[in-house]
């Protein structure tokens, strides 16, 4: 056997392993779901039977699936915002400013980023407590106590209250890519602003934007796909669902439907449903910043 073929019998080696299992655990299942969607099925035993569109005719008919699309559409439209946000100015402060506690405020921003999704959720559950929590009883020593109130109990406040999680969850993850995208640009970019008379804020909006929009344009993506994916757990330990439906989201419906209601051929339609949706969300994203970009 000759070198080259040798090395060509190596790599075989190592990338069929791996492509076998992502074709038996992820292709194959995922291949699955958008098969079994177009069939009424109830479960291991039971015979699917072929329905075309309809469950997919039904998901529009669904007053609850429309309220947890309004729902997690709320969530993705202002959890991304301000978690991006915060995560920019902080990783802004932290690498332009000369602070001694640097090193202490990276860890603290970025230690949410590494506790367990489940965690976070009984964390914040503890702290909007109506009674014992936190919350309320920090306003109450403020003097606000007359604006205490059931925070996951009231249909009015419950998204911005998982939004609120969801951004303390993740803000300081984006502030660490951001911090390092900002150490990449030149300092002498910064100094000739100075010079020129440029303030901090200006610096901020007129070169550290622009020299980071490719990384920010990534991480709008990522975050918006973050919020459909994370919301499931956060949602299913802190609200439920409740009140009335009001926090409820698109994965928790999905799983109600495929292991309370045993309904999985609607369950796999709501999973197409939010594959699609997920990627027409990154192209629209993509598309808007692209100018941006140029």
């Amino acid at each position: 056997m000759t070198l080259k073929a040798r090395r060509r019998f190596f790599m075989a080696a190592c990338l069929i392993p791996g492509l076998v299992m992502f074709i038996l655990f992820k292709l194959y299942p995922a291949m699955q779901v958008f098969y079994r969607s177009f069939f009424l099925w109830t479960g291991i035993g039971d015979k699917p039977k072929f329905i075309g569109l309809k469950n997919f005719v039904d998901m529009f008919h669904d007053d609850v699936f429309l309220l947890a699309l309004r729902n997690t559409g709320f969530l993705i439209i202002i959890v991304p915002i301000f978690t991006l946000l915060i995560a920019l100015v902080n990783a802004s402060i932290l690498t332009r400013t000369k602070l001694k506690e640097k090193g202490l405020y990276r860890t603290l921003f970025f230690f949410p980023s590494i506790l367990s999704f489940v965690v976070i959720a009984i964390l914040w559950s503890f702290i909007y407590h109506p009674t014992i929590g936190f919350l309320n009883s920090g306003m109450e020593l403020l003097g606000l106590g007359d604006y205490a109130m059931a925070w996951l109990g009231d249909s009015r406040t419950v998204l911005w209250a998982l939004a609120v999680t969801l951004i303390w969850q993740a803000a300081g993850y984006y502030m660490v890519i951001y911090m390092a995208g900002i150490d990449s640009i030149s300092p002498d970019l910064y100094e000739a602003a100075s010079i020129d008379g440029a303030t901090s804020f200006k610096q901020f909006i007129h070169i550290t934007i622009p020299m980071l929009w490719e990384i920010i344009r990534i991480t709008i993506i990522f975050s918006i796909n973050g919020v459909l994916t994370i919301s499931f757990v956060i949602v299913t330990i802190m609200t439920a669902g409740g009140p009335d439906r009001h926090s409820e989201v698109v994965m928790t419906y999905l799983y109600q439907q495929a292991f309370t209601n045993s309904n999985f051929g609607y369950a796999m339609a709501i999973g197409v449903f939010v594959f699609a949706f997920s990627v027409i969300l990154s192209l629209i994203s993509n598309k808007l910043t692209e100018r941006g970009s140029n």
